[in-house]
């Protein structure tokens, strides 16, 4: 066992050191501002919300109406309040990362939780996106004139913005299979999930099939985006369907990955956010749409043509028999 998985092993105990650590998913994961500020935040909340009862997932239902709220305050022309929506953004993150942590120490983990949790940050930054569309429709000369502009890159950088935040989350709970196993991981299959389902019956079991199928499409866009990744776990299966793969390929694996989880990061919540305030606060929120499109879209890139090259490197070393 390695230190981040001490680090990480379950711990119901109350707020403690080795307590908050058994909150986090793994060091190799996290991110430095997330550990300095959101995650003793996140921890706070879920050591509150488990003495009074409150589950994961009504924490991330909460954190969607703040998200919403952020977004309504962002649709004014007013500093004042755009520092509020700031403020409540704020507040949605600290309970994500509540409920995760929660979920963490109890053990109540759940792929509804996993689908809410995935879907609080859409809802989010759905309700953001269109404040900006209507407040730049009467702040700026340009998107007075040309409304059509703002709402095409809108719709654009929305579906720009799922697809980063959804590669990103399965880069890392990828890393997280060879960190912790799969107990440590919410790595899926898509041909586990699409068996699950079709053992479903709409009649009897509706909610769970709907709240399936929108995951099983979820993962299958992820694995077509990840063909020498797919190559790689299928080489894995094959020569050790046991599961236990031998340890110094997950050492090798992690070694060679961990430089790409600060890419994950970048396009997760922080940088996101931080830019998105920037921009309010020089009254151009358009500029945030710009950000998404070039800067954030690009490292999507990057961060995929180095991981597929890893991926099929290490696919040639196993056909090679270095493992």
């Amino acid at each position: 066992m390695t230190p981040d998985n001490e680090m990480n092993t379950a711990d119901n105990k109350p707020a403690t050191g080795r307590g908050y650590r058994a909150s986090l998913k793994s060091m190799d994961t996290e991110e430095t501002f997330d550990l300095i500020f959101y995650r003793p935040i996140g921890y706070a909340w879920a050591c509150f919300f488990r003495k009074i009862g409150v589950s994961p997932n009504a924490i991330t239902i909460a954190s969607i109406f703040l998200g919403l709220g952020a977004g309504v305050m962002f649709y004014f022309n007013d500093i004042w309040l755009n520092i509020i929506g700031i403020l409540l953004l704020v507040w949605a993150n600290s309970f994500d990362s509540a409920d995760g942590q929660l979920a963490r120490m109890t053990g109540r983990y759940s792929r509804l939780g996993r689908i809410l949790d995935g879907l609080s940050g859409d809802v989010w930054f759905a309700a953001i996106y269109v404040a900006i569309c209507l407040r730049e429709n009467y702040t700026s000369e340009f998107f007075m004139d040309h409304k059509w502009v703002i709402w095409v890159m809108a719709v654009i950088t929305g579906l720009c913005h799922a697809k980063q935040a959804a590669m990103a989350d399965y880069y890392r709970q990828f890393h997280l299979y060879f960190v912790k196993g799969k107990e440590g991981s919410e790595l899926e299959d898509a041909g586990s999930l699409q068996r699950k389902l079709n053992g479903l019956s709409w009649k009897r079991d509706f909610w769970r099939k709907l709240t399936l199928s929108f995951y099983t499409n979820y993962t299958v866009s992820q694995e077509a985006h990840t063909r020498s990744m797919q190559a790689l776990r299928a080489e894995l299966r094959e020569r050790f369907p046991d599961g236990k793969i031998p340890q110094s390929f997950r050492d090798d694996f992690r070694r060679e990955s961990l430089p790409l989880m600060k890419y994950t990061n970048i396009l997760s919540f922080n940088v996101r956010s931080w830019t998105l305030f920037a921009a309010l606060f020089l009254q151009m929120p358009w500029l945030y749409f710009a950000f998404e499109l070039t800067v954030l879209n690009a490292l999507l890139v990057y961060m995929n043509a180095r991981h597929e090259k890893m991926c099929r490197h290490f696919t040639n070393d196993l056909k090679n028999g270095k493992y």
